[in-house]
């Protein structure tokens, strides 16, 4: 049994990062003989406020408290076997957190899936990201005894900072995300509907997306659902939005007939993972998505899906779904095949194992040292 302790920043079961890629392999791990503890840099009262408008005051004080938190850790580092870090220890300041980890001499195993060395400004929390130190992911990558990212352009940064890397994908739990059930020809002339799940930090790409699905509603009659932007509204579309929850993910792609991921065309974006198109794949949904990044190799386009750029383009491709029952049908059926083949959740969880425990015999010396060949199934 190896005791594996997890940093994350976010409270489980609330961030899509970390719930598809630690989270979801931790279920995993216990049946490969790890007992993990999950320690977030968030509380229950940071996660309330910080992405309300305006309490800065607040804010403040409970990423204090957070970073306190973090380092009462510090001195019981040493019973356990492993760190895990996904992303980094303490979302404010330079890796305080991570040199004390690789001091006490406990082996670090770092994961990242979006380009989070990049500096940006959030839109709820412009004045909290000048306590944000983006550049203490390659001196994470440094300290870690191996990196995990998810997907190759990712894999050439952390290269230039660590020898030990390897690419493992978002991964999707298929037992979890049950395919979708299509409806008998009988029902088919209902209103077929357009889903998007997402959250705050990326509504604005859906907002982008306005003027071609109101020009798209003015030919075809559909609506659009929204699952993460409770209160959006389109106008000259029929919208139903509903808040996020993790209890509903996977029915709510169930009630949809088309999934959409339209991202703007720019370096953050195109670094990174990108989580929504596999879920809309998972499910059996056919998806319409730009072909930003990873999307472009995991999307066949008119296989198992549709890649578009131009409104025009989307236009044409989310009409065709919508006047095609039985092709909504066969896309779906070969986009979750696709998902099965690359992205399970099970099988590279097994494989994250085995980098761990690799990581603890090096640094324990029961084993040479030696590179991990970097996965290339993403």
């Amino acid at each position: 049994m190896l005791k594996l302790l997890v940093l994350a920043p976010s409270l489980q079961d609330t961030s899509p990062g970390s719930r598809f890629r630690i989270e979801q392999w931790m279920r995993f791990l216990a049946r490969e003989g790890f007992e993990c503890t999950y320690e977030s840099f968030e509380d229950r009262a940071l996660n309330e406020v910080i992405y309300t408008e305006g309490n800065y005051g607040k804010k403040t004080w409970c990423i204090l408290k957070a970073f306190m938190r973090r380092l009462a850790l510090v001195p019981d580092i040493r019973k356990y076997d492993a760190i895990f870090i996904y992303e980094e220890a303490s979302r404010i300041g330079p890796a305080i957190i991570e040199r004390l980890i690789h001091r006490a001499g406990v082996p670090i195993v770092y994961d990242f899936c979006d380009p989070i060395y990049m500096a940006y400004k959030s839109r709820k929390n412009s004045y909290l990201s000048y306590l944000k130190f983006f550049g203490k992911t390659a001196t994470i990558c440094r300290l870690s005894q191996h990196v995990l990212v998810g997907n190759r352009d990712l894999a050439s940064y952390a290269l230039q900072h660590n020898p030990r890397v390897t690419i493992v994908p978002i991964t999707i739990d298929l037992v979890e995300y049950t395919e979708k059930t299509y409806p008998p020809r009988a029902s088919e002339n209902r209103v077929p509907t357009i889903g998007w799940t997402g959250s705050h930090s990326t509504l604005w790409f859906l907002e982008g997306a306005g003027g071609m699905l109101r020009e798209l509603r003015r030919a075809r009659e559909f609506e659009l659902r929204v699952l993460g932007a409770a209160g959006f509204q389109l106008e000259g579309v029929s919208v139903r939005a509903e808040p996020w929850s993790p209890a509903r993910e996977v029915s709510f792609l169930h009630e949809c007939d088309i999934g959409i991921m339209p991202i703007a065309d720019f370096e953050w974006a195109r670094l990174r993972s990108h989580l929504k198109v596999r879920q809309y794949m998972a499910v059996g949904l056919p998806s319409v998505a730009s072909p930003a990044g990873v999307i472009a190799d995991l999307i066949q386009d008119g296989v198992n899906g549709f890649l578009a750029t131009s409104p025009d383009e989307w236009i044409q491709k989310l009409t065709l779904l919508l006047d095609e029952p039985a092709l909504r049908q066969s896309i779906g059926k070969k986009a979750r095949q696709t998902i099965a083949q690359c992205c399970a959740a099970e099988p590279w969880a097994r494989e994250v194992g085995q980098i761990i425990r690799s990581a603890v015999n090096e640094k324990s010396g029961a084993a040479p040292q030696s590179k991990i060949a970097s996965a290339t199934r993403a």
